[in-house]
């Protein structure tokens, strides 16, 4: 009986995995991890040239001077703003305040009467200066792909400043220079007041720029709500001029 168990033992013992197996796993595993990080890859190379960081030394005279501030959503708290949101808000008015920016594109969620981004987004800005005559809101911005499409097409915007957070960034200016527009990028460095928030919603950058990837170079995808056109942001540029 001993000597059964012994070779039983033996006989059902994992073999230990050649150096060809080895090699392959590794090779896959690295393949994988390639595969994963490429679309953030994209987003970072190629927005480098194109962002800087609201509160940076030197960042405004990196800005370049533009058509509109597109702002895009970051959530209400009981019907205002977030802080994130906030923070959007206040570098979008600087920017209208200095000159850079003759008007300002407000880019949120309005898919049910009692959550609208764009409406909450247009009394802050109106409390802090910004007359109303040179804000245009869009209430199907449901996300950065659909703000930056319907952006051009839907509004006629050509050259943009896009104000979001320091994180979200490079997937934004990547997208909207993919949908067509000139596009410079200012984002809020959030982690000095919302760390916490900051590295849970940067975690989930890796998928949404994946997503976004898909949407602009492979599927070419639609807004959810396409269009129709409407000319209130190139009334406001004609009336600058």
């Amino acid at each position: 009986m001993r000597q059964f168990v012994r070779s039983f033992w033996k006989s059902s013992r994992l073999r230990r995995p050649s150096r060809k197996t080895l090699r392959r796993a590794y090779q896959g595993s690295v393949l994988v991890s390639a595969l994963a990080l490429a679309p953030m890859t994209w987003a970072w190379l190629g927005s480098a040239p194109h962002r800087a960081v609201a509160g940076a030394p030197g960042w405004e005279a990196r800005v370049p001077a533009a058509e509109t501030a597109l702002v895009l959503g970051a959530g209400l708290y009981r019907g205002r703003p977030t802080g994130m949101l906030a923070g959007r808000l206040d570098i979008a008015a600087r920017l209208y305040r200095t000159g850079k920016v003759k008007a300002v594109l407000l880019s949120g969620d309005n898919s049910r009467k009692d959550y609208d981004e764009p409406s909450a987004m247009a009394a802050y800005l109106r409390a802090h200066g910004v007359p109303d005559d040179v804000m245009v809101l869009d209430y199907a911005g449901f996300d950065t792909w659909d703000s930056c499409v319907r952006a051009r097409r839907v509004f006629g915007a050509a050259r943009v400043t896009v104000v979001t957070q320091a994180f979200h960034l490079p997937r934004a200016v990547s997208l909207c220079r993919a949908a067509g527009l000139e596009t410079f990028g200012v984002g809020e460095d959030s982690t000095r007041q919302w760390a916490a928030t900051t590295y849970v919603y940067a975690t989930r950058e890796l998928a949404a720029t994946a997503k976004g990837l898909a949407d602009a170079l492979l599927l070419h995808s639609d807004p959810v709500f396409p269009g129709p056109r409407e000319t209130s942001l190139t009334t406001i540029l004609a009336r600058s001029r």
